[in-house]
């Protein structure tokens, strides 16, 4: 098995403007969802983001930092998974009940890599 993270994206507060009970909704889809994956041994962790935060940057030896935009497209959420290659990695991101229920919704599918071959470093992951 292989590790993935599924970078979970919308534009702005999409669920701004929803009800308590569409929100509730969703919610209980990505509980079914999490514990289908969890069920299966597919999943390590996963976790909303509150869209709020700050982003920061570097150039010229100076720091730069913007507060995270809600009037652009922002990571909502993540999910870190096993599956056996990017290809099931892809089915599982298509089943995330964030399409369903958001039309900006997207999902980055990314490879982890989990040590470095040069040094023989792995990197750290809590249990």
């Amino acid at each position: 098995m292989k590790e993935f993270m599924l970078l979970i994206r919308n534009y702005g507060d999409a669920k701004a403007s929803w009800s308590d009970e569409r929100h509730l909704d969703f919610i209980k889809k990505c509980e079914i969802y999490i514990g289908n994956l969890k069920s299966h041994n597919k999943l390590i962790a996963a976790q909303p983001l509150i869209l709020e935060g700050i982003i920061i940057k570097r150039s010229n030896q100076e720091w730069n930092e913007n507060v995270i935009s809600k009037d652009k497209e922002v990571q909502v959420g993540y999910y870190h998974i096993l599956a056996n290659d990017i290809d099931e990695a892809i089915s599982i991101a298509k089943d995330n009940p964030e399409f369903e229920y958001v039309s900006s919704a997207s999902i980055e599918v990314r490879p982890i890599k989990i040590n470095e071959k040069e040094t023989a470093f792995v990197y750290p992951i809590n249990d």
